[in-house]
């Protein structure tokens, strides 16, 4: 049941209408069935693991807050559960294929793994929000009483695929709390999936069958040609992303819940630290929090520093995906962000560079550097493999065919309307200029879904406007989102 599907577009008002009518006693059933009943439309047997781990963590937590004695073993033993769940379904194929490659020189191979595995959806978000659930018990925080109420908390339907990753002491606080809709809380909820519906529909889909055209056979396209394409990834994977999470907060607030904010225009970020303030933020925190600071932070000096960051963006890497070029992009990230630092203590000791930082040329820089830089990892994360990923950024990088543009030409016949293309820019830019607008005005109670500062019948229009440019720019054949695989 994707997000942008006939589907979800019945189920959602069905849910939400059963909710606000039932009496508060029976809403978090209610929630907990149609969470359910969401995930178990993708494989109905993996209903049986989401509930299999939720039982063991729950009593898992309260066992560690009780016990007065093995407590830390207690927590290792359920980390350790949560973790190898994951690698089973994550990471096996990829393990057994690694092992493989190194037993190759003896004629010596491991055993074929004698079934299918197949990913569930989601397991790598929430089995961060049991590791989180877990660490903050151990910690001293308060376990969940009642079984009912962490099982919605593990399962709940709008952040269950794709996050954002939650953390459980706002969701227990939020669902112990007899909210009230109103109606501008709803008019927001509306415009969030409105919009999250069209980045996903008109901008990232569409860049879809541009990026899956380019990559499907890089060395037909010159290097002009793959600078597009990776600039229509680069966009892509925000739209896909954000449009996913913009659909998940409305969806959850309207049944009274805020989950947080994912993204806050990474793009305009003038360093790969600010970046990853704005990216994926529940994951970025998650990482500082559960790994980054248990690893010792910046607590140990400059180099255990710089180790601590390029372990923990290695394994950022992986968690993205069991294949060697998601853990290449993890630690090209985890080397930017150390070459970062060294910067700035470069500027720190250096008044001439002091201001030429202080310049606003120099920001506008900063951000055009940032941007290129993440792009260009994001060819790694793109690519099928890490050979492909190297060999497009070496085209990238040696601009030897600039006036050829054969891109186009073989793009446009795969596109039912053409004219998109052309559109396109026009769109972005006034949704990018939009956003802009609404980080100067933050407190502008008008501000549509994070987008741009409307009285109500402008949001009307502007609505309106907006669902039928998703009738007539969505492609006839709709991917899934991006971040669904992870």
């Amino acid at each position: 049941m994707l997000f942008n599907s006939f589907t979800y577009l019945v189920f959602l008002p069905i849910v939400v209408a059963l909710f606000w009518m039932v009496p508060y006693r029976f809403r978090t059933a209610l929630l907990l069935l149609a969470s359910y009943i969401f995930y178990m439309a993708w494989k109905p047997e993996y209903g049986l693991l989401i509930a299999a781990m939720t039982a063991i963590n729950y009593f898992m937590g309260l066992w560690i807050a009780k016990a007065e004695t093995k407590k830390k073993l207690l927590f290792v033993i359920a980390i350790a559960a949560n973790l190898l769940l994951l690698g089973f379904f994550k990471y096996a194929y990829f393990v057994r294929d690694v092992a493989n490659s190194a037993l190759a020189f003896s004629n010596q191979e491991l055993m074929p793994i004698p079934f299918q595995i197949i990913l569930p959806l989601g397991i790598s978000f929430f089995a961060f929000e049991f590791i989180h659930y877990l660490t903050d018990v151990y910690k001293g925080s308060a376990p969940v009483k009642s079984p009912w109420q962490f099982a919605l908390f593990a399962s709940f339907f709008p952040t269950q695929i794709a996050g954002p990753i939650k953390r459980y002491q706002d969701f227990m606080q939020q669902l112990e709390v007899k909210t009230k809709l109103s109606m501008s809380q709803f008019d927001e909820a509306i415009e969030l999936i409105v919009f999250g519906l069209m980045k996903k529909v008109i901008f990232a889909d569409n860049l879809a069958i541009v990026v899956q055209t380019a990559y499907a056979n890089p060395n037909n396209f010159t290097t002009f040609d793959m600078w597009l394409a990776t600039y229509a990834f680069a966009f892509q994977v925000y739209f896909d992303f954000s449009g996913y999470t913009d659909i998940a907060r409305g969806s959850a607030q309207l049944l009274g819940f805020k989950v947080p904010k994912n993204f806050d225009l990474p793009y305009m970020a003038e360093s790969i630290t600010e970046y990853w303030r704005r990216w994926h933020i529940s994951l970025s925190t998650w990482l500082r929090d559960y790994l980054f600071i248990p690893l010792g932070g910046s607590r140990a000096g400059k180099w255990m520093t710089y180790r601590n960051i390029l372990i923990t963006f290695t394994l950022c890497g992986l968690w993205h995906g069991a294949a060697t070029h998601y853990i290449l992009f993890g630690t090209l990230h985890g080397v930017l962000l150390v070459l970062h630092r060294e910067w700035r203590n470069l500027v720190e000791k250096s008044e001439i560079l002091k201001t030429l930082t202080a310049n606003k040329i120099f920001h506008a820089f900063a951000i055009f550097l940032t941007f290129h830089s993440v792009c260009l990892t994001e060819v790694i994360f793109r690519a099928d493999n890490v050979p492909i990923g190297v060999g497009i950024i070496k085209r990238l990088l040696f601009i030897d065919q600039l006036p050829n543009l054969k891109f186009w030409q073989v793009t446009l016949p795969n596109v039912d309307q053409p004219g998109v293309y052309f559109f396109l820019p026009i769109m972005l830019l006034a949704i990018l200029a939009g956003q802009i607008i609404c980080t100067k005005f933050r407190e502008n109670k008008d501000c549509i879904g994070g987008i741009m500062p409307f009285n109500r019948p402008l949001k009307v229009v502007y609505l309106t406007v907006a669902i039928c440019l998703l009738i007539a720019f969505s492609p006839d054949i709709t991917p899934k989102f991006i971040y669904f695989q992870f």
